[in-house]
């Protein structure tokens, strides 16, 4: 029995003849493919072209369990090792991004979310004093964050917000899909007044990922560059620090108290960040708190207890 996917139109013929051991050809495309992708510059050749070869041969099983290929095997193939030769962010080939334990959707245009972003949510849960119930993720791009939130609380309720209006509807559509019912995306600009965020306090947490790059850095990598939005990566004015300054500002509008910021920054801005939210005055416990490699990463802070402006306004239903 095969464990190749049949092919659109239903048929399961391959090219080497049905029956036909696959192995030999997949060494050879698996040695070829990681040989073209290694020329390009791609930083992991080899497990790109084994994430390139499973996407033609369509499965998700281990290459080396195959028994057949699906008969557009070498046409798949070869079409998306050009795009990565190119190099077009895997992701994007693949139509999916791993994220945590879900498999989000991603869409060209929007940005892609990275495995380093995923320590927010365990930060998150080691802070938190009881069950999270509503939840905001500001900036959230296609809503990897609040996504994550829905996925391991169930009984949370996510608003996410997102400027953009491509990656607001990629949002919409990666909220659903991990937590139906229970997600909604706001399209607002944080720079600005906005009522219906405003009307959502108090929360008991706000995560974000916003843009934070500075005016001056220039992203080398090209699946940066060339496809990641600029206005996802630019945090506006020299220090790249407009929109995280605009996201603590409203995390202390929005968090009960008590409540949990963390939120994600570059590397070389963990002292600026304290800073924001030391500065704002409305929060306690603020820290930095480092990725896997041991660079600082997020900044936490805790809304202070004493808070006036506690609003009595919960997420909509």
């Amino acid at each position: 029995m095969s464990a190749a996917t049949a092919g659109p139109a239903g048929g399961g013929a391959v090219e080497d003849g049905r029956g036909g051991d696959p192995r030999p050809r997949l060494r050879e495309a698996l040695a070829a493919t990681t040989a073209r992708l290694g020329a390009a510059g791609v930083p992991s050749p080899s497990v790109d072209a084994r994430a390139l070869i499973a996407h033609a041969a369509r499965t998700e099983r281990p290459l080396v369990l195959l028994d057949e290929l699906p008969a557009d095997f070498a046409v798949r193939l070869e079409a998306a090792a050009v795009r990565r030769e190119a190099r077009e962010p895997l992701q994007l080939i693949l139509g999916s991004a791993p994220f945590r334990r879900l498999e989000l959707r991603v869409r060209a245009g929007v940005f892609i979310p990275r495995p380093e972003t995923e320590l927010a949510l365990d930060l998150l849960r080691q802070r938190s004093e009881e069950p999270l119930e509503h939840v905001v993720d500001l900036c959230t791009g296609g809503g990897a964050l609040g996504a994550a939130v829905l996925d391991e609380h169930p009984g949370a309720r996510v608003l996410a917000v997102e400027v953009e209006e491509t990656a607001a509807a990629l949002a919409a559509e990666n909220l659903e899909l991990a937590g139906p019912g229970r997600g909604r995306v706001l399209r607002a600009d944080l720079l600005g007044e906005v009522p219906e965020l405003t009307a959502a306090a108090p929360v008991d947490a706000v995560l974000s990922n916003p843009p934070y790059i500075p005016a001056g850095a220039v992203p080398q990598d090209p699946e940066v560059a060339e496809h990641d939005p600029h206005r996802a990566l630019f945090g506006g004015g020299e220090d790249g620090l407009v929109v995280p300054r605009a996201v603590v500002d409203w995390a202390a509008r929005l968090l009960r108290p008590g409540g949990m910021l963390v939120m994600e920054h570059a590397d070389v801005q963990g002292a600026q960040a304290r800073a924001l939210a030391e500065d704002h005055g409305g929060f306690a416990q603020v820290e930095t708190a480092a990725d896997l490699t041991g660079r600082d990463r997020f900044l936490l802070a805790r809304r202070r207890g004493d808070d006036s402006q506690a609003r009595r306004g919960r997420l909509s239903r």
